[in-house]
């Protein structure tokens, strides 16, 4: 599914989208945000957390690894691998035991870590597109099938996202 996305508020949208989809399904979550610099990434983990009820900062954790957050009963966590040097790292992370407990995992740069990562339920794969962005949306797993097909695209304010379904 291809999603069209003209200013930083729908790509924020998109993210409380998938949240609201995802909450719906027991378990947590493998999602990995791909896409160069200034694609978005930090902006849709962003409306994925103020979706569940966040409102506190939301920063990238480029520095930090990893910025988890509880929130509405979830444990969500915000990974950013560009700082990765070696998949292995990923050990040292801890990031095996953080999933173990049914933690949603929102992973920024997941190509840094290939070959060490699980299959994601969700790809959501994000470039720059003019003055906006386009996100492309895959299942990677039997449960990410159902959440695309979950996934309601009309926000509760009217607002709707330009998409295009294979």
């Amino acid at each position: 599914m291809n999603v069209e996305l003209p200013e930083s508020a729908a790509t924020e949208r998109l993210g409380g989208l998938i949240s609201r989809a995802a909450m719906r399904v027991p378990g947590g979550w493998l999602i990995t945000l791909e896409g160069g610099l200034g694609a978005g990434k930090t902006t849709l983990a962003r409306g994925f957390l103020r979706a569940l009820g966040y409102a506190g900062r939301v920063p990238s954790p480029t520095y930090t690894l990893i910025e988890p957050y509880e929130v509405a009963g979830r444990r969500v966590l915000h990974i950013d691998l560009y700082r990765l040097s070696d998949p292995g790292e990923l050990e040292f992370l801890g990031f095996r035991d953080a999933l173990a407990d049914e933690a949603t995992a929102l992973i920024e740069w997941p190509e840094r870590a290939a070959g060490a990562l699980p299959d994601p339920d969700l790809q959501v794969r994000l470039e720059i597109a003019g003055t906006g962005r386009r996100a492309s949306v895959e299942a990677g797993s039997p449960r990410g099938s159902i959440l695309i097909e979950n996934l309601s695209l009309d926000n509760s304010d009217g607002d709707r996202l330009n998409v295009q379904r294979p």
